[in-house]
């Protein structure tokens, strides 16, 4: 099997939790991970395996626990998974203001019973939609007074890290760069 370009996400980097950018990458390649970069300073990060996507995201877990104490979730998906996600925005007229749109990469897919929870949970302007693994958010009114973005993790029961639309694009550009080994 040859190599498989992934986006790797953290969840809960920012504020009083850091994960630096340049001691990440170092100790991501050490670990064997080839082509690894990083975008922003807010966990992201893109790299190549031949390695399975569930083998990508513990080997990458046990890294950042060992090397840099960092105990979150790590999320994992390839580049096939990544622009299908993409490709499956529901809100298309929302990428005109990319900060206003978040794609949310979810542990698993949610529970029918979980999601019907959430829509009776959604007021106001905002928008979302689940798509296997990934939940799209648009606020119109910006992410910053939404009252309804704190109650996704709870209410559908599962770990998830959001990100922009920019980030989104360019962590797709990022990862499309990626020269695998065939």
């Amino acid at each position: 099997m040859g190599e498989v370009a992934y986006v790797v996400l953290f969840r809960g980097v920012g504020g009083a939790t850091l994960l630096p950018v340049r001691e990440l990458r170092a100790h991501l390649e050490e670990g064997g991970f080839r082509h690894v970069s990083t975008y922003i300073n807010s966990g992201n990060a893109v790299l190549a395996s031949p390695m399975a996507e569930g083998e990508v995201a513990e080997h990458v877990t046990a890294i950042v626990r060992a090397c840099m104490g960092f105990d979150k979730h790590v999320f994992v998906r390839s580049l096939a998974d990544w622009t299908a996600s993409i490709e499956a925005n529901p809100f298309v007229k929302a990428e005109a203001e990319p900060t206003k749109l978040h794609l949310y990469t979810l542990e698993r897919e949610p529970e029918p019973e979980a999601v019907a929870r959430l829509k009776a949970r959604a007021k106001g302007t905002e928008r979302f939609a689940v798509r296997g693994r990934t939940l799209y958010l648009h606020t119109p009114d910006g992410m910053g007074t939404s009252l309804f973005a704190q109650k996704i993790e709870p209410t559908l029961g599962l770990a998830a890290t959001a990100r922009n639309w920019r980030t989104v694009l360019k962590l797709g550009e990022m990862l499309r760069k990626i020269p695998l080994l065939k």
